[in-house]
């Protein structure tokens, strides 16, 4: 497995990076990392954003794994796809104070899979009109250490997540992390200001030791 396995764009250059706390961005189905880069743009200024590019071309734009229509995916391609997004996070760890994760739709899917496998390797971690995988295979082997924090925040009548992956979702969430979830009517199946706003407040919280890059 190579040590940089994906394409990443990053939202500040590398000399502004050291020392500042990380936070992956973990794009759709059919998207890209410059999308939920400007869907993002708002965060606090103190982290440092990087969105990897998905390995699996859908149309022109990427994703992590196939899906069918019920959310479920080979298992060997989420590992394959959760190990080089973890190999790459190996790689940066060291120049940032901390890591944490954000994902919208699948990239909830990968980012709750990372925090499976890996629990120790994160500060925080967010889940954005997603859904967590149903795997009898993960569920017998993951462990996670007390109940890490995790933010989901979706619009209950979302139409592209189907009911019974948020049933899933939402006992899976509940037996494992300190959760905080939030509900926002009509915004449908996107990332919306007032969700920003509260990974915002979040992320800060979990994040203690955020600076801003600059600031005397």
């Amino acid at each position: 497995m190579p040590a940089r396995p994906l394409d990443v764009v990053w939202s500040r250059p590398a000399d502004q990076r050291e020392g500042t706390p990380l936070v992956v961005l973990l794009h759709g189905y059919g998207s890209s990392p410059e999308r939920i880069l400007a869907a993002t743009r708002g965060l606090p200024a103190e982290f440092t954003l990087a969105a990897p590019r998905g390995p699996l071309d859908v149309g022109g734009d990427r994703g992590w794994f196939l899906l069918d229509y019920f959310l479920a995916s080979d298992f060997s391609d989420v590992i394959a796809t959760t190990t080089a997004v973890q190999a790459w996070v190996n790689t940066v760890r060291g120049s940032h104070s901390s890591v944490s994760l954000v994902g919208f739709s699948q990239g909830m899917a990968l980012a709750s899979t990372l925090l499976r496998l890996k629990p120790e390797a994160y500060a925080a971690t967010v889940g954005l009109s997603g859904f967590v995988l149903h795997s009898e295979i993960l569920s017998v082997t993951e462990s996670l250490p007390g109940r890490p924090p995790f933010f989901w925040g979706r619009d209950v009548q979302d139409p592209v997540i189907n009911p019974d992956a948020v049933a899933y979702t939402a006992e899976w969430l509940d037996q494992h992390v300190q959760l905080t979830a939030r509900t926002y009517p009509g915004m449908g199946h996107r990332i919306g200001r007032p969700m920003l706003a509260d990974v915002s407040v979040f992320l800060r919280h979990y994040i203690p030791s955020a600076r801003v890059v600059g600031a005397g």
